[in-house]
């Protein structure tokens, strides 16, 4: 490479770019402070904008002398990312209220559609400890980032950390909200003519739960690991199913299938098995499975496009073989699982839905 003589403006935007990048960390750390702290839990409980010494004076009693400082340099950072804002409180103090913006509201921890704890799962230095071994997964491989850092992949470490296993739950619980509320809204008629529906790795059963509270004609089916279904909560409408996704023959007979954010979390290998599974549970004709999973798109500008790029990288850290994937590589996987026809629709969410029919 030559070496480069002349400052000019393209020259000084490479560089700052790369000092943008290098220390983008920062953001997701002022971040989860000020969830740690619960910020906009706190102005948005007193109703309006809140001075600094306002806020700090409704911390928690074990913070009794919290440093006004430090805070005020986190949320100017914070007001530059348009997480909070900031305008002179119009009196002879001279001091600033600090309001909620848009994204500010997506971190309260009490609100319906909350992102709160995805951060906090996502921040967790545990978590992030696997991102500092992505050059050696390109040079040595299997096994993954996350084994590579605690010694055993990320189910087993929650079993054996019920903590942890707590808060992935409890995060994935407030996503799965976020998208099925885009999912009932964008994806009119989706569900008509479908007389029983099988949730794949439903989990405890909430998000099908929903399904069937919209569409009462439904029958709804929970399927996952027995000891996952036996702590699901009984729901009208739903039953439970104990069983192996990866087991010939274990998903029960239905009209149609549905996964939400299961598919990423496998190899392509694990994910054939699936849909071949699902196949054969569904009839020739009229059957379906409906996908919602993240569909990238490398070169777009969608408002989440650059966010499934992100996601691609939690797949390296925290999974064994998962990877988000593009169209070009879903229609391959979905032809080889059994399904020569799809569609994607988008709906108002980082996912998009695949609907894939064997015929």
């Amino acid at each position: 490479m030559e070496a480069v003589t002349e400052l000019d403006e393209a020259s000084l935007r490479g560089q700052a770019n790369v000092w943008k990048y290098m220390l983008g960390f920062a953001d997701s750390m002022a971040l989860k402070s000020a969830v740690e702290l619960r910020i906009p839990d706190i102005i948005h409980s007193d109703g309006h904008a809140m001075t600094l010494s306002e806020i700090a004076r409704s911390f928690d009693s074990a913070s009794p002398c919290p440093d006004i400082t430090c805070l005020s340099r986190i949320m100017r950072l914070l007001v530059r990312r348009n997480i909070f804002t900031a305008q002179p409180d119009g009196g002879d103090s001279g001091e600033t209220l600090y309001g909620l913006t848009h994204s500010s509201r997506w971190l309260l921890h009490d609100s319906e559609f909350t992102l709160a704890l995805m951060v906090l799962m996502e921040t967790n230095p545990t978590l992030m400890e696997p991102w500092h071994y992505f050059s050696q997964c390109v040079k040595q491989g299997a096994p993954c980032a996350f084994e590579k850092a605690h010694g055993r992949d990320i189910w087993q470490f929650f079993t054996e950390k019920p903590e942890f296993n707590r808060l992935f739950n409890d995060s994935m619980t407030c996503t799965a909200k976020i998208t099925m509320k885009a999912i009932l809204t964008g994806y009119k008629g989706g569900f008509d003519n479908v007389a029983t529906l099988v949730d794949v790795g439903g989990g405890t059963g909430s998000v099908v739960a929903e399904i069937v509270k919209l569409y009462p004609s439904i029958r709804g089916i929970n399927f996952d690991l027995p000891h996952v279904v036996a702590t699901a909560p009984v729901y009208h409408g739903v039953s439970n199913v104990g069983g192996d996704m990866f087991d010939d023959g274990s998903i029960p007979n239905t009209d149609a299938i549905f996964m939400m954010r299961i598919m990423h979390g496998w190899s392509d290998i694990d994910c054939v098995k699936i849909l071949k599974n699902c196949r054969k549970a569904i009839p020739e004709r009229s059957g379906k499975v409906i996908i919602v999973d993240i569909v990238l798109e490398p070169n777009g500008d969608g408002m989440f496009d650059d966010t499934g790029l992100v996601f691609d990288m939690v797949m390296i850290a925290h999974s064994s073989g998962g990877k988000e994937r593009t169209e070009s590589e879903w229609k391959k996987m979905l032809e080889q699982g059994g399904f020569p026809r799809y569609k994607i629709i988008k709906i108002p969410a980082l996912s998009s839905i695949i609907e894939a029919y064997p015929v």
